[in-house]
């Protein structure tokens, strides 16, 4: 009888996994991301040239283009690229992760108060929240790079000053639509503080549209990242990361082509990866985030 009971608690969940990997695009872009999680894990195992992540100079092993023994060929001081872009990949998931993680711990307690409070706290909360999405992500987050010393940790700082208005905006504009719901109002009834109701009834509601979010940007968040690093502003050389290794690269173009060409690939899959995944996720959920400016209680 336990098993039998057990197999029905778990059928939605198999319903629902069933549901997501229908789409054959999801299935590419989860495949995706598994790869690169065992790439980011194995990278000190598996790189085949680890002294490439230092700046070490090989003079005979300078430009060489793809081949058996250096798969993504080798750039101007004769470090393997095949080598730099495993061990990059665990800078972008880390970047990832730590930038997404921020935002959400700040901008979706915000988003919360903000939408379910109302009054005043809405009003400060959401003119500070469109203070900073007057300006674009990018840009904000170049000038707070620019002013604090190049580094990943850097990186990660700067990318989260600027990510977190758009999980207050999302998620006050979730809490707008769930506040009038009737078991907010069998809560409210029953004496529960606003704080309890914004946190026990309000968020678990929530959290299937920052599951959504969090997927789908995660794939912009690296991105960001390897625009900084490629305009400067990211992890110092020789760090091997993605977009100061397009960079570095660039100017061997169209020639030795591989030094640009292959972190350049990473980035894209990357973010194909997660882009797709998450479109799989928003059908699971029936989750419709609108990326516009969302209306608010004044």
């Amino acid at each position: 009888m336990e098993i039998a009971n057990r197999t029905k608690e778990l059928s939605p969940t198999r319903k629902k996994i069933k549901r997501l990997f229908k789409n054959k695009l999801t299935i590419v872009g989860f495949v995706i991301i598994v790869v690169i999680v065992i790439t980011a894990i194995l990278a000190p195992y598996i790189a085949p040239h680890p002294e490439s992540i230092t700046g070490e100079i090989n003079f005979l092993s300078m430009l060489l283009p793809p081949s058996s023994e250096y798969f993504f060929g080798t750039d101007d001081i004769g470090r393997d690229i095949f080598s730099r872009v495993l061990y990059g990949a665990c800078y972008s998931l880390l970047m990832g992760i730590v930038v997404l993680t921020v935002a959400i711990l700040i901008g979706v307690p915000l988003g919360l108060i903000a939408g379910y409070w109302g009054g005043r706290v809405n009003s400060v909360i959401m003119r500070i929240t469109d203070i900073f999405l007057a300006v674009p992500s990018i840009v904000l987050a170049m000038v707070v790079s620019a002013i604090l010393d190049p580094s990943l940790l850097t990186t990660m700082v700067a990318i989260s000053f600027s990510w977190w208005p758009w999980f207050t905006r999302l998620v006050q504009a979730e809490t707008l639509n769930i506040k009038n719901e009737q078991y907010i109002k069998a809560s409210q009834g029953m004496g529960a503080s606003k704080f309890r109701t914004t946190f026990r009834e309000v968020l678990p509601n929530v959290i299937p549209t920052i599951i959504v979010k969090a997927t789908t940007d995660m794939g912009f968040v690296i991105l960001t990242g390897a625009s900084l690093g490629f305009l400067g502003l990211g992890p110092k050389p020789p760090a091997p990361e993605w977009g100061n290794m397009v960079a570095e690269g660039r100017v061997f173009l169209p020639t030795q082509w591989w030094v640009s060409v292959f972190p350049g690939l990473a980035i894209v899959l990357t973010v194909l990866g997660f882009n797709l995944f998450g479109d799989g996720l928003r059908d699971l959920f029936d989750v419709e985030i609108d990326y516009e400016v969302l209306e608010y209680d004044k």
